[in-house]
């Protein structure tokens, strides 16, 4: 099976409720970005339908009301937007990509430590 696309920032929203309710029909998904800010049903449907063609999400047709879920994990989804972006943006330079990510917010003391301790676990296991 090929990779499914680079979900847009529309599809991304889509798969954030989905990753964070579980499995969900449209009507779910739907009231969930309803709260955040104004959506059409028929937007939304019709984006999911497109997603499911695609390959982001799996449908199951069993059931009156179609329950969507996402084809791949947050992790792996996570994983193809940053190298998409360390190729597109940063040249595939991951210190490049680290610098422009922290300057782009503050990042707290806390945050800095879990960054160095995982950069030296990534260093051990590559080794």
């Amino acid at each position: 099976m090929q990779d499914p696309p680079r979900p847009t920032d529309a599809e991304l929203e889509i798969l954030t409720v989905l990753w964070s309710r579980g499995p969900s029909t449209v009507r779910e998904v739907h009231e969930a970005i309803a709260e955040r800010k104004g959506a059409q049903y028929t937007t939304t449907l019709k984006l999911m339908q497109i997603m499911a063609d695609k390959g982001l999400l799996n449908r199951n047709l069993k059931q009156r009301a179609h329950i969507y879920e996402p084809a791949r994990s947050r992790e792996w989804t996570q994983r193809q937007i940053a190298g998409d972006l360390l190729r597109r943006a940063f040249g595939g330079s991951a210190r490049s990509f680290m610098l422009g990510a922290l300057s782009a917010r503050k990042t707290s003391r806390k945050e800095l430590a879990e960054l160095r301790q995982l950069l030296d676990d990534y260093e051990k296991g590559a080794k």
